[in-house]
């Protein structure tokens, strides 16, 4: 991946991040993604950084990936609120070549059980697993015509509507029920 990409850890905080309410820098923690992108971007912890370096931003179309723990995933972001950063538990990835390889084709790409297997395999860590940015950047992929990433995106992106729709389906399912319940049994 690493001649199409390039992988970095996210800002170098030292300890806990102190939330400073109205913070100028928003900061994207391992509770505020998903597979699919951030959860709620209107949630992201706000701080300030100290220092006079200028951080690296998160990007639109940047990837990013959890580390650490029992499951390790991409997660491609798209249109971060301005003056974002991740905490260093988390590698931001970033393509270097748009014209041969989609940023949400990657990401889907490290989601999938063959990536996911190599990275497993490669972890450190007994009773937390980890990956090094070096296996990070082994990871091997493949680079298809952009027309058939085009296509596995856009056919992850209608599974994941789908997968949604569903759990509403069942959440209002398990809502009828509980009222069903309430009125009989009451």
């Amino acid at each position: 991946m690493a001649h199409v990409a390039e992988v970095r850890l996210g800002h170098p905080f030292r300890g806990a991040i102190p939330e400073v309410p109205d913070g100028s820098v928003h900061v994207v923690q391992i509770s505020d993604l998903s597979r699919t992108g951030l959860k709620h971007r209107t949630d992201l912890l706000t701080t300030e950084l100290p220092g006079r370096k200028q951080p690296d931003w998160l990007l639109d179309q940047d990837v990013l990936f959890i580390a650490r723990g029992a499951h390790t995933y991409a997660s491609l972001i798209t249109d971060p609120p301005p003056c974002t950063v991740c905490t260093p538990h988390i590698y931001i990835i970033r393509v270097t070549q748009p014209d041969r390889l989609l940023p949400a084709f990657l990401a889907w790409q490290l989601n999938q059980p063959p990536a996911q297997r190599y990275l497993r395999q490669s972890a450190e860590g007994s009773r937390q697993l980890s990956i090094r940015r070096g296996v990070l950047e082994q990871t091997p992929i493949r680079i298809l015509p952009l027309a058939q990433q085009h296509a596995a995106v856009e056919l992850d992106r209608l599974a994941n509507a789908e997968r949604g729709h569903l759990e509403t389906l069942i959440k209002n399912r398990e809502t009828e029920l509980a009222l069903l319940a309430e009125r009989l049994l009451a």
